[in-house]
């Protein structure tokens, strides 16, 4: 899907200048893509969708305010709708398992080569589906495991606290790093026990490692 120029156009949206300067680049330096606008904020890119009818928005998740799942969620009620790529630093599988449920094209981690951003954005305009090849070697290895069920019930907090948790944080540093207070951290902690069903640091550990969280050696 290209416009009457035969250019793809996209709609960056990521809340660092600088990340947003150098992919515009990037893409620009194809001749068959042309990036239309740029957004900071969820709020500012859905504007933008409005006003510019990008056929591509490549979109980070985490942004300042809304996230980038909701923000999709919303676009998919305009006419015509894009297509998102979401475009992470986020690596576990349930980040890319959430972002294709809420109706995603396509998902790349801010760790992949740049190529294969300009694949991408290629790909979902000829109505195709991308995912990071890194990405969907993870996610075949984890797609209809015993435990995938357990790991979709985790809340993007309880991700964030897993995530330091893995790190070798203490419920404290925890609490210090996420702004609460120790009780709320270790409720947490409890939490994601529970619903992982690991009894022990190293059960959590080893379900960690199935969600392609980074561990320490």
């Amino acid at each position: 899907m290209t416009d009457d120029k035969g250019l793809v156009t996209v709609l960056l949206v990521d809340d660092h200048a600088v990340v947003r300067e150098g992919y515009r680049r990037l893409l620009e330096r194809h001749g068959d893509i042309v990036v239309v606008g740029e957004a900071e904020n969820a709020d500012v890119a859905l504007t933008q969708v409005q006003k510019l009818a990008p056929q591509i928005v490549v979109m980070d998740i985490s942004l300042p305010g809304m996230n980038g799942i909701t923000a999709m969620r919303l676009m998919h009620e305009f006419q015509p709708r894009p297509r998102v790529l979401i475009f992470s630093m986020h690596e576990e599988i349930i980040f890319v398992k959430r972002a294709l449920q809420a109706g995603a094209f396509g998902y790349v981690t801010k760790s992949t080569a740049p190529n294969e951003m300009v694949d991408a954005v290629r790909m979902l305009a000829g109505g195709k589906k991308y995912i990071s090849t890194a990405m969907a070697q993870k996610l075949a290895l984890i797609q209809g495991g015993p435990d995938m069920d357990s790991i979709e019930s985790l809340s993007a907090r309880e991700m964030q606290v897993l995530r330091l948790l893995v790190q070798g944080l203490s419920v404290k540093d925890i609490a210090e790093a996420l702004g609460m207070n120790a009780k709320t951290a270790a409720n947490y902690q409890s939490a994601i026990r529970q619903k992982l069903g690991a009894d022990t640091a190293i059960q959590l550990l080893r379900k960690a490692d199935q969600l392609g969280l980074d561990i320490p050696l």
